[in-house]
């Protein structure tokens, strides 16, 4: 449902339906399960040199990477994927915080 809603917001970005978006959130949650890690490691001397910022560099290349895999979700652009990471990182820290007993 998050997904599909700041698909709406975001400009650049597109989901076809929600079918594509549960897809979307489901291949998503799996690549920052298995890649994220990995790609963190891999990065972690430019990561300390920005002060973590580099995270947001990552999180927009593998939404771009999601966007190459699943159809009906289109990424136009870096700075769209970028802006849809923020947007859903800030979702993310709400949608915990109402939920955290």
């Amino acid at each position: 449902m998050v997904v599909f809603a700041i698909a709406y917001i975001a400009p650049g970005v597109k989901v076809d339906n929600f079918t594509s978006a549960l897809v979307v959130a489901l291949v998503l949650g799996i690549v920052n399960a298995f890649l994220k890690p990995v790609l963190l490691i891999l990065t972690l001397p430019i990561n300390v040199l920005t002060l973590g910022l580099f995270t947001l560099v990552l999180n927009a290349i593998l939404i771009l990477l999601v966007s190459r895999i699943v159809p009906g979700f289109v990424v136009s652009s870096f700075l769209a994927a970028f802006v849809f990471g923020i947007i859903l990182s800030i979702a993310n820290a709400f949608v915990n915080s109402v939920y955290k007993k």
